[in-house]
């Protein structure tokens, strides 16, 4: 039995449209599947920081040592939320738009779990290795202005490249995505969201 864990990152709760989508595809997903999922807040208060302590720590990896002190303390906390995410097959991430990027919150998680030897491995000669091979993610991505072929006063899409990048470089190849952008111009949200949420129902089913 696969099991799929949703990383959120919207704090916005009932008036969140990513996770409202992600909701549609959770149900499909449970509905077809029975699958084990969870589900990670990334607002929680559960994310360490990684600060000072912890990028000593890394640095201390890197150089084949093993992390002391603060900086051990600052690895465990570090690893601990890898060993969770690293549990899982699938992902789905929900993802709203902040300033043409993704919210803060998610690149903290980004860099807590990005570390030599977790997801991914170094070679002088070779670069980077993905070590998250054989696993899946969706993505929901949403935006209140940002739509592609808008202009560019209406925002630029740092959003997707940066997360799918990542996954990628993790080695997380296989990945489907639904898209939110209504289109301001028009005043109607409303087919746009019948839409974004029946792609995800689809998607949910099938993944």
């Amino acid at each position: 039995m696969s099991r799929l864990l949703h990383i959120s990152a919207s704090p916005r709760g009932a008036a969140s449209e990513s996770l409202a989508i992600a909701e549609t595809f959770l149900g499909a997903y449970r509905e077809t599947h029975g699958d084990v999922v969870d589900h990670h807040d990334l607002w929680d208060g559960t994310l360490p920081e990684f600060g000072p302590a912890a990028a000593a720590a890394k640095m201390a990896v890197f150089a084949g040592e093993t992390p002391a002190g603060d900086q051990a303390a600052a690895w465990t906390a570090a690893r601990e939320v890898f060993e969770r995410y690293d549990s899982y097959d699938r992902y789905l991430f929900s993802v709203p738009m902040w300033n043409s990027s993704v919210p803060y919150i998610l690149k903290q998680f980004v860099d807590v779990v990005s570390q030599p030897g977790w997801v991914f491995s170094f070679d002088p000669e070779e670069g980077y290795t993905g070590l998250l091979r054989g696993k899946k993610a969706a993505v929901v991505y949403t935006s209140a202005v940002y739509g592609e072929g808008r202009p560019p006063a209406f925002g630029t899409d740092n959003q997707r490249p940066f997360l799918e990048g990542w996954l990628r470089w993790t080695g997380i190849a296989d990945i489907e995505v639904v898209e939110f952008r209504p289109d301001l111009a028009t005043a109607d949200a409303e087919s746009g969201r019948r839409a974004a949420h029946a792609e995800a129902r689809e998607l949910g089913k099938r993944f």
